[in-house]
């Protein structure tokens, strides 16, 4: 994996970055969420060429959206996935707010 330069010259791993990352965006996320969250940020093949902060952050709010929202129920009901996220955003926010994130997600976000 490549390396990413640090202000202080140290260098870290894609890995260590993504995890900074999350840590920093979710500070209060549980373990396996946390080791979920980096998993995919990682194997995901559309974050592949992201940087380490936004594939994080577009990792943890598709983990939110898929696996603790109704998202994939509202799409398998006939909605399409625009009308599906406009309905699951506000859970997608709490769980960020629970899990001590800084930012909210707007509903621009891209699909990964």
């Amino acid at each position: 994996m490549a390396s990413l330069e640090l202000c202080a010259g140290l260098t870290m791993n894609r890995r260590e970055a993504i995890e900074s990352a999350i840590r920093i965006l979710a500070p209060r996320i549980s373990r396996h969420e946390f080791e979920s969250v980096t998993d995919h940020a990682l194997v995901s093949r559309g974050l592949r060429t992201a940087s380490p902060e936004a594939a994080a952050w577009l990792s943890l709010v598709a983990f939110i959206r898929h696996r603790l929202t109704d998202y994939d129920v509202l799409l398998d009901d006939g909605y399409d996935p625009e009308s599906a996220r406009f309905f699951v955003l506000d859970e997608i926010n709490a769980v960020l707010s629970d899990w001590g994130s800084p930012r909210r997600v707007d509903g621009d976000e891209p699909e990964i």
